[in-house]
């Protein structure tokens, strides 16, 4: 079994430690660096390159920052946000920036575990209470439906639905990744949502 390697930072030691310890004891998982502020996680990026890197969003330098920074110096490390903040608009930007997941700090060790795996295989991830806050956000809003979507914009959201990165969708749809790229961007404008979480959210909602 090949090791899943991830890297924590968060500006809390004893809670960086004891997610640390926790995620030492899972068979398949190494804990390959720890830090507490965005430079931390950049240089992490560059030496360790980790699978996985858990991101505080409160942290020196800020949270939200660093994504950008860590994915120019390891593009294939997925970003998973582990946070306190429960607010809709950190959720975006995080989403938008490039985090592959959004889970709040009361997760539990076998959920936290779960994320990891979910995003590392290429899903993302959102944690419930953050999905009941959008849904109820998307009720209270204008609701723009997917009657404009053309079809093979239909097919994108409905793998989009499923959890399935662009990457997955391109090989399920025999598409290259750009072109689901393109129609991600056009169903994002039509259904006036800033991120795939939300499209989803509403393409359940209506269907």
């Amino acid at each position: 079994m090949t090791a899943i390697t991830i890297g924590i930072v968060d500006d809390h030691p004893l809670f960086r430690e004891g997610v640390s310890r926790s995620l030492s004891e899972v068979d398949d998982f190494v804990v390959v660096g720890e830090g507490e502020n965005s430079e931390d996680a950049a240089r992490l990026a560059a030496s360790d390159r980790p699978d996985v890197m858990l991101l505080d969003v409160s942290m020196p330098g800020g949270g939200i920052d660093a994504i950008g920074e860590i994915l120019s110096k390891s593009p294939r490390t997925k970003v998973l946000m582990l946070t306190a903040s429960e607010e809709i608009g950190t959720l975006s930007s995080a989403l938008q920036r490039g985090a592959a997941g959004y889970v709040l700090k009361g997760i539990g060790s076998r959920g936290l575990a779960e994320a990891i795996r979910t995003i590392h295989q290429g899903s993302r991830v959102v944690s419930p209470a953050m999905h009941a806050k959008i849904l109820e956000s998307s009720l209270r809003a204008p609701d723009p439906m997917p009657d404009s979507l053309t079809p093979r914009e239909r097919e994108v959201m409905e793998l989009v639905a499923e959890g399935l990165s662009n990457k997955h969708i391109a090989i399920r749809l025999h598409l290259q990744e750009k072109t689901v790229k393109h129609h991600m961007t056009q169903i994002l404008l039509k259904l006036s949502v800033s991120n795939r979480t939300e499209a989803a959210v509403k393409w359940r909602h209506k269907y």
